[in-house]
């Protein structure tokens, strides 16, 4: 089996390849693993750009197993903070939103006693998705579960039916105003960081519920610690990663895949072809737009362009200070003023997420230094106009052909970044006096850096968005159809163009693939846990005015009773 891509989508399918008697091959084009789940070093610091929360990384739930059976988390220390964010509006005044519905409630009402029903009504909501969390379905994909299996998944649900039939019928954006508070309409749109328009209550509820359930928190060594770990459980298992090898075709012979070639023309060989890489370059690049059927050409060909239907790109700043910053909180949404947004380039929302991310990873800076990690949602039109030359170009060092080396992209571009860069460093200044001064180090990425590193379609982290047309039509083909390709025998699709969501859709993705693959084949699936470490252990962070002093952590291992009660 040779599998493109080696971020988790590509690496959690070779894993579970290896765990069901097949020989693989990952071909990746970056020279470290991970994909968008990564980080790299500046100086003495190590930038971490992708986990903010971690689904799955406590027990309770089928997204525990699977990060358990891919060795992502034994032997490290999961943090859980008990704040979700911080929204904070323009005005200075501050929304906690706590994980704990009982806590968040307390404190929403003393924001605003005239909102009283839709906050007790939301945490409500909250206490019940608390509870259903465990019967949500990850380790096998519907088309395979037997009828009893059906219903006993569905008979899990029953209870729970009117709370998914309302949270998954009104948008957020509607939910919010219901409240008469301004600060309210505005901070519920932000509880996720960003502002979704096109998200449902639902998802709101789930990443909030399974953080209350300690099983949202962050993993010891950061993003690209865990893709490593994940790498190394790959290996042990006796799969093989190439780096540096990029995939320029699918090799197809009778209408059935049997290999890659890459950029240097090298060709390889193989019974099965997966790809875990960015959808549209699969498609429409490395199978020249055939294998299509009607309903796979509407989407990426039509649909793929109209607004809203892949997640967008991200604008990040990275700075490494020289001096603590105490009062710094994991994670704040400022909702900014008119002029300050205008002054970032590509923008899609007026706000401003800002994370001291040496409060998750403490251990990728020196003591008694900070990093911040300042991003918003951006198009990435603005900076593809900005920019010259390529937005990819692989080039020799040392004999050696490499592909995400960095790209000359001129002068109005760098100066977009400065002033990106500015704007961002004066707002924290005038918040966290001094921080200006403490710059030791400095990063701007652009969803052109992404483009460069991944090759993902308009520099997207996250592939289709869900609850839009996108997502749920690529659902429904794969419930159909499986991860397959009409008319193309032995080629699979994995990570998160095959389905919708983040890491542990990508990471369930190719547990699901290879159920799809062992079927096909004849074979029974099987999956094993990690065992070559201990289970990972766990730290309680509060967060916010009312939590205990810092540095009084509530240490523990969590037991399943505890987590969930």
């Amino acid at each position: 089996m040779i599998i493109i891509g080696g971020g988790l989508g590509g690496l959690s399918t070779g894993s579970y390849a290896q765990m069901n008697g097949y020989r693989s091959q990952v071909f990746e084009m970056h020279d470290i693993p991970g994909g968008c789940c990564t980080g790299w070093g500046r100086g003495d610091f190590t930038f971490d750009c992708c986990i903010s929360w971690l689904l799955g990384n406590g027990p309770g739930n089928e997204m525990h197993q699977i990060w358990l059976e891919l060795g992502a988390l034994q032997g490290k220390e999961m943090r859980h903070f008990d704040v979700f964010n911080i929204v904070r509006g323009q005005d200075g005044r501050t929304v906690y939103f706590y994980c704990d519905p009982d806590r968040l409630e307390a404190h929403l009402l003393s924001l605003s006693p005239a909102d009283a029903r839709p906050i007790r009504a939301f945490c409500s909501g909250l206490r019940k998705f608390r509870a259903c969390l465990p019967a949500y379905p990850f380790l096998k994909p519907v088309p395979l579960m037997s009828r009893r299996e059906r219903w006993r998944m569905l008979a899990g649900f029953v209870p729970y039916f009117n709370l998914f039939r309302t949270s998954m019928s009104t948008l957020m954006t509607e939910y919010s105003a219901r409240f008469k508070d301004p600060l309210l309409v505005e901070a519920f749109n932000y509880i996720l960081y960003e502002k979704h328009p096109a998200f449902p209550v639902l998802p709101f509820y789930f990443q909030m519920a399974a953080q209350a359930n300690l099983s949202a928190g962050v993993p010891e060594g950061g993003s690209l610690g865990l893709a490593r770990s994940i790498a190394d459980r790959y290996e042990r298992l006796g799969g093989e990663i190439t780096y540096n090898a990029k995939v320029e075709k699918i090799l197809v012979e009778n209408d059935r895949a049997v290999g890659v070639r890459l950029s240097d023309g090298r060709e390889y060989h193989a019974d099965i072809v997966v790809s875990a890489c960015d959808g549209p370059t699969t498609l429409m690049k490395f199978l020249d737009g055939r294998y299509m059927d009607d309903d796979w050409r509407q989407l990426f060909e039509e649909t793929i362009k109209e607004p809203g239907m892949v997640f967008p790109g991200y604008v990040s700043l990275f700075l490494g200070l020289r001096r603590p910053f105490p009062e710094g909180e994991p994670t704040t949404t400022h909702l900014l003023d008119e002029a300050t947004a205008s002054r970032l380039t590509g923008m899609r929302h007026p706000s401003l997420n800002v994370q001291f991310r040496s409060r998750y990873y403490p251990e990728l800076s020196p003591d008694d230094t900070t990093v911040i990690y300042a991003t918003y949602f951006s198009d990435t039109e603005p900076w593809r106009e900005l920019s010259e030359g390529p937005e990819q170009f692989s080039r020799f060092r040392r004999g050696e052909e490499l592909h995400t080396l960095p790209v000359r992209r001129g002068r109005a571009y760098s100066v977009a970044k400065r002033r990106v860069r500015d704007t961002i460093v004066a707002f924290l200044d005038e918040r966290y006096p001094g921080l200006k001064d403490s710059i030791a180090v400095r990063d701007t990425c652009t969803p052109l850096t992404q483009i460069r590193y991944t090759g993902n379609y308009e520099g997207t982290f996250l592939g289709w968005q869900p609850f839009v047309e996108s997502g749920e039509t690529m659902e429904e083909l794969v419930k159909k159809n499986g991860p397959v390709l009409p008319g193309l025998s032995n080629f699979y699709l994995s990570g998160v163009w095959a389905t919708t969501g983040g890491l542990i859709r990508a990471a369930g993705a190719g547990r699901q693939v290879m159920q799809f693959i062992c079927r096909d084949d004849g074979r029974d699936f099987t999956a094993s846990v990690d065992d070559t470490a201990p289970p990972p252990t766990h730290v309680l962070v509060p967060v916010g005015p009312q939590s205990v002093p810092r540095g009084r952590e509530e240490l523990y291992v969590p037991e399943h009773a505890r987590l969930l009660r």
